[in-house]
């Protein structure tokens, strides 16, 4: 297809794109009346809590977005174009960010189809395009993320503005990033304020023909008992350990499902210690190429109807000498258990080493390999060994092992529980012991790492315990699964990546070989919200999701869903708006002379130092330095004046400048507050306005 400025064409199809979201809800200010683009607008308290009358959308001001639109729209009304194709991504914010697009750029009335895929191979793209349904059929998805996107918008502006402007810095609140960082914080705490207990057991490690046997007592003593615990071991050690019992029997081991987004995070995290972002950019990746299916799905099963596709990628796996059979049962095919799409896996175009990225190559081979395990053709067959020993009447060990008799799927991915290999002992066999004390200590809880955060932000109300798990027998996931039909989940598999992210950003939290780390900012932060009352508790977060779920199954309105998030950032501002807050911390002191005049961002105060200017707030990067590098390309000097006019008017005009062919102009630079460092935009004066 032959490509043009913007778009490719041949004589059936015109295919043009976007460059992610075109189009952003308006900020506050943008609603008012006398809103003009050249203003400078301070954040107050007085216009919070702040919700439309109607939610309306602005194209980004960028040349190439503008640029790009233009294009869309001067496609979509040609009057050869019968059929507009929304072909954005099978999700949520794919359905709306096309939609928003047409809604502005469409002049009339056109057909419009959807394009839904679960991959994007050749074959698949065909296949969809053959049965695409009308657009209006996703009308209750579209409806679910426009209503996630103007609640998400409502808690995002509002609270950050009215946090802001209450600790004099800037905190960014959401629905979904104030919760994360509050259980991250949570678990710091914990392991802040743990005290370990010590306490005593009764061991035995003495050899028996040659080997080492382990008795470890179930019964615990407190620091101070050694009294008794040594007493105890006396009683013991004129016991003797006789082999009561030996059995053993055959078990499956079963392999682990096939990865949602968020499953498939948490092993390249525990695996390569990848971030949560680079994971699912590099799987986003291997889709848009056609190796793998539609990256952000919340699900670990395939869909019924899907069986057909699946017998033949197999067949494709099967061509390389891959040992893997179909296999038809409610562990793999279940559609009572997906929402939109089925769980990730290889598609039937199969990538060469030499096609793919080092990282590319790892993303692939963990998906593969998860997909060969379900569909291993062998099953995983251990022998299980249980010795029971018995010390007289006074204690009963149990001791196990396995021996793996076929392996299965694990050639394709290790188990987890290692084989342990019991000594070679037969019933009434005598036992070595010499009980001695062995002092103990508790644990405290283990910080967050990608799987663990994963898996409490999929359902925040499930209890996840670390305990011996039975691996022959799969997790039961129902209650996973019922909070993704519900709505309770913090975030969604297409969002979490970026939230997380954004508090890495903010410096909220860190991410240090796979494991999450509470920083300074993100406890001042957690500990400002709570002062506010300002943290949603999971339950009102729930309460949330669930009325987003509702708009979805059409059982509620947009308004519906957004009149609950309206009540309780009303709520939440009305209890806060009397609290005072001190100073936020590492504000240092300026005096009046090198005061030069309140930060745009933050406000607090821009203080002149030798290095230029900069605000006293070590938070915020809010600074104009002397050796600014675009100022000495314009050859402009900065002076105490040009920079109080930046950080007071938001633009400087600049006149007589000198262009690298020697022609003068001048320019209007536009300060951009919005982003962590200052940036400008140019502009230029008309010659009548100029003149």
């Amino acid at each position: 297809m032959p490509k043009k400025d913007g778009y490719f064409e041949n004589d059936e199809y015109i295919v043009t794109y976007a460059f992610g979201h075109l189009f952003t809800l308006y900020d506050i200010e943008k609603y008012r009346d006398d809103y003009s683009p050249n203003e400078k607008y301070l954040w107050k308290l007085d216009n919070l809590p702040f919700f439309p009358n109607e939610f309306k959308f602005g194209l980004t001001n960028d040349e190439g977005v503008i640029k790009q639109f233009k294009t869309i729209r001067t496609l979509i009304n040609r009057d050869d174009v019968d059929i507009v194709i929304n072909a954005g991504d099978s999700d949520r914010e794919g359905e709306i960010i096309v939609r928003i697009i047409l809604k502005y750029a469409l002049k009339t009335d056109k057909k419009i189809c959807r394009l839904w895929m679960p991959d994007q191979t050749p074959k698949t793209i065909k296949k969809e395009l053959a049965e695409m349904k009308e657009d209006s059929f996703y009308d209750c998805l579209a409806n679910e993320g426009l209503a996630r996107t103007y609640v998400d918008w409502c808690y995002g502006i509002n609270l950050t503005r009215f946090s802001t402007i209450k600790a004099r810095t800037l905190l960014r609140v959401g629905r979904v990033v104030s919760p994360i960082v509050k259980a991250i914080y949570d678990r710091e705490m914990a392991i802040l304020k743990f005290v370990p207990r010590k306490y005593y057991v009764l061991s035995s490690k003495e050899k028996t023909n040659g080997e080492e046997i382990e008795l470890v007592s179930k019964v615990e003593f407190e620091e101070n008992e050694l009294d008794k615990i040594n007493a105890l071991k006396d009683v013991y050690n004129k016991e003797k350990a006789i082999v009561k019992e030996i059995t053993s029997e055959e078990k499956i081991i079963p392999p682990g499902r096939l990865f949602s987004l968020s499953k498939l995070q948490g092993e390249l995290g525990k695996k390569y210690k990848m971030s949560l972002d680079k994971a699912l950019e590099i799987t986003q990746s291997l889709y848009e190429k056609g190796y793998v299916s539609y990256p952000r799905t919340p699900s670990q099963y395939l869909s019924e109807n899907e069986k057909g596709k699946f017998k033949e990628i197999i067949e494709s796996f099967k061509n390389l000498n891959v040992d893997i059979v179909f296999k038809d049962n409610k562990q793999i095919f279940d559609d009572s258990k997906i929402e939109s799409h089925s769980a990730l896996t290889p598609t039937y175009k199969i990538p060469k080493k030499s096609d793919l990225t080092e990282d590319e190559y790892k993303v692939y081979k963990v998906i593969a390999n998860r997909f060969f395990s379900v569909f291993c053709r062998e099953v995983c067959k251990i022998s299980r060994t249980t010795m029971q020993i018995n010390l007289g009447d006074k204690e009963i060990f149990k001791l196990s092992g396995d021996v793996i008799l076929s392996k299965g799927w694990t050639n394709f991915e290790e188990r987890e529980k290692k084989d342990k290999i019991l000594p070679s002992l037969k019933v009434n066999d005598e036992v070595n012991i010499n009980f001695k004390p062995l002092q103990k200590e508790s644990k405290p809880p283990k910080r967050y790492s990608v799987e663990s955060l994963n898996n409490f932000l999929k359902n925040p109300f499930k209890e996840y315990k670390e305990k011996e798990v039975d691996d022959t027998v799969l997790n039961d996931d129902s209650l996973d699964v019922k909070a993704m039909f519900e709505g309770i989940e913090l975030g969604t598999e297409a969002t979490r990546s970026g939230i997380i992210k954004n508090a890495i950003t903010s410096k909220y939290i860190s991410l240090k070989d796979n494991v999450y780390h509470l920083e300074d900012n993100g406890k001042y932060y957690i500990e400002t919200l709570e002062k506010l009352h300002m943290i949603l508790p999971k339950e009102k977060t729930a309460e949330l999701g669930r009325s987003l779920k509702k708009v979805y199954r059409n059982e509620i309105s947009i308004d519906d869903s957004v009149d609950v998030a309206k009540n309780e950032i009303i709520n939440m501002i009305q209890n806060a708006k009397d609290i005072t807050l001190p100073l936020p911390p590492r504000i240092f002191e300026v005096e009046k002379s090198s005061s030069l005049c309140k930060c745009p961002k933050c406000g607090n105060i821009i203080a002149c130092t030798d290095k230029g200017f900069r605000c006293n707030n070590s938070m915020c990067k809010m600074a104009l330095y002397y050796d600014n590098k675009l100022f000495k390309t314009l050859n402009v000097k900065i002076t105490k004046k040009l920079a109080k006019e930046i950080f007071t008017k938001g633009k400087i005009e600049l006149n007589d400048l000198t262009s690298k062919n020697g022609n003068k102009y001048s320019t209007i630079l536009v300060c951009d507050y919005s982003n962590e460092y200052l940036s400008f935009k140019f502009t230029f004066p008309k010659t009548d306005e100029k003149k």
